[in-house]
């Protein structure tokens, strides 16, 4: 199976994610974190960096519910000042 290319939009909003995420851990290990939403703490590098900009909803509900965060406000926050999805993004 072949995937998609990633857009632009979407590869800002991972990046955002990443950052919220990073933000969200403070001075918490990645270690710690990533073994309390039972995740590697590789998988939560790739997330934070953005490498993984498109990690899988049940792995994003785990580091929300790890970190303490709604999922309302992480969604919201990872869209917020970006374009729709459909609208072309400048740079």
């Amino acid at each position: 199976m072949v995937r998609t290319p990633l857009t632009p939009w979407e590869r800002q909003r991972g990046e955002r994610l990443g950052a919220l995420l990073r933000q969200a851990r403070g001075n918490r290990s990645m270690v710690e974190v990533a073994a309390r939403a039972g995740l590697s703490a590789e998988t939560l590098r790739k997330i934070e960096t953005g490498r993984a900009p498109t990690p899988a909803f049940f792995t994003v509900t785990a580091l929300a519910s790890a970190l303490g965060l709604s999922l309302d406000t992480l969604a919201d926050a990872c869209v917020e000042d970006l374009p729709a999805a459909d609208e072309p993004m400048t740079a």
